[in-house]
Parts: structure tokens; C-alpha cells; sequence
């Protein structure tokens, strides 16, 4: 006798059975959501170096780009590019004083998601 398969086992459904009410909640849930807007986020921090500057700027209140360029191991160039990027998706801010430019994340939503991202990242890894 074979032993029945599940969801888990085959990561499809061997019979196509969608709940209807089901579907039109999901589907009036993801109507208010605006998914490019997300994806751009998670697409800003997908990149190993960025994500390592927006983790940076948790523990502080704001970093000039040389000192996020020390902090994770890059140029000055190299951080200002990424750091635009950043920008672009509405992570952080930035602010000029002089000849200095300081980033600080845009706002506790952020710090918040990028925290608990860490902590779940870190839970992940523990046996």
C-alpha cells in the first residue's frame, strides 16, 4: 500500500479544491495592498551590502557615509550607491550638514521590520 501524500510531502495539492470565500477574502486583502511598492523594499534590501548599511543605521541615529562605508567594508563610492538606492525606496533619508551627507532610517516601521528581520535571522541559525 502506498502511504498518501500531503501538501508538505510534494508542495502542491494532488486535488485542485479552493474554498471560494476563502479566495474573495484573499483577494480583498490583496486588492489594498500595493505589491510593487513592497517588492521594491524587500528588492532594495535583497542586496547583502545595503542590508548591512540599514542594519547599521538601527543602532544609530544617523551615520555619515563615510562612516557606513568603514562600518560595512566598502568605498565611499560604492556606499553612496547603495545608499541612493535605498533612498530611492523609501528606507532611509537623508540629510546634508556641510560637506557631510547623514543617513538615518526613514522611520520606526523601518527599524522595526529590520529588527525583527535580524532576530528571526539569528533564531533561524540557533539548533
Amino acid at each position: 500500500m502506498h502511504p498518501i501524500k500531503t501538501c508538505a510531502d510534494r508542495d502542491v495539492c494532488e486535488v485542485f479544491s479552493a474554498e471560494p470565500e476563502t479566495v474573495a477574502r484573499v483577494r480583498t486583502r490583496l486588492a489594498t495592498v500595493d505589491a510593487l511598492r513592497v517588492a521594491e523594499f524587500f528588492k532594495a534590501l535583497s542586496d547583502e551590502t545595503r542590508l548591512k548599511m540599514a542594519i547599521a543605521l538601527c543602532g544609530e541615529r544617523e551615520l555619515c557615509v563615510c562612516d557606513l562605508a568603514s562600518a560595512v567594508g566598502t568605498t565611499v563610492a560604492n556606499a553612496s550607491h547603495h545608499l541612493r538606492v535605498l533612498r530611492q525606496s523609501g528606507l532611509v533619508k537623508s540629510r546634508k550638514a556641510g560637506k557631510t551627507v547623514y543617513y538615518s532610517l526613514q522611520d520606526d516601521h523601518v527599524r522595526d521590520f529590520l529588527s525583527t528581520a535580524v532576530e528571526h535571522g539569528a533564531e533561524a541559525i540557533l539548533p
